[in-house]
């Protein structure tokens, strides 16, 4: 079933078609959350309370924009209030990694994977929160301009401005690993 017939189904009150949505858009603003604010226990608050609030607002979903679109908007506005009520930490190593290696992997290549990622995400922790929020949108969960600036309350033309810093930061940063 599409997105526009969950819905449909979900505001008519069916418990399953929002499961479905749940499950169809979760990982992905899991993933996410999880990218902003460096903390998987904040990352699943965040996407937790995007759902309750979706649950309780699905009504109003007016379709203007794609679901989801507006999933990530309301996982935005969460990590955006989390942000606020925390200072910012150090980030772990295995945040963004977040898979696990194969009893066969060559060691060399797990140890470059993951000093990749940690530098990776130390570089996308450095980014301003927009330009980092625009980043993980963009090249991660592969949305176009128009999606993200729906997400992130701005236009198509500063979501460009910014995914430009956002990109030449982390080139810049991420040189030594060509």
């Amino acid at each position: 079933m599409d997105d526009a017939n969950l819905v449909r189904a979900a505001v008519l009150g069916d418990d399953a078609a929002f499961a479905a949505i749940v499950d169809r858009h979760g990982p992905s603003m899991f993933r996410f959350a999880r990218r902003m604010l460096a903390d998987d226990d904040d990352a699943g608050e965040a996407v937790q309370d995007a759902f309750i609030s979706a649950w309780k607002n699905i009504e109003s979903f007016q379709g203007r924009s794609t679901l989801r679109t507006w999933l990530f908007s309301l996982t935005h506005r969460r990590a955006v209030d989390i942000r606020r009520r925390r200072r910012p930490t150090p980030t772990d190593d295995e945040i963004l990694a977040g898979r696990t290696v194969g009893a066969l992997a060559d060691p060399s290549r797990v140890v470059l994977e993951h000093d990749l990622l940690a530098a990776l995400q130390t570089t996308l922790t450095a980014l301003p929160w927009r330009q980092r929020a625009v980043w993980v949108l963009r090249e991660i969960e592969e949305l176009s301009y128009d999606e993200i600036a729906e997400a992130l309350s701005m236009s198509p033309d500063a979501v460009r401005g910014q995914l430009y810093r956002a990109r030449r930061h982390v080139t810049d940063r991420m040189e030594a690993w060509r």
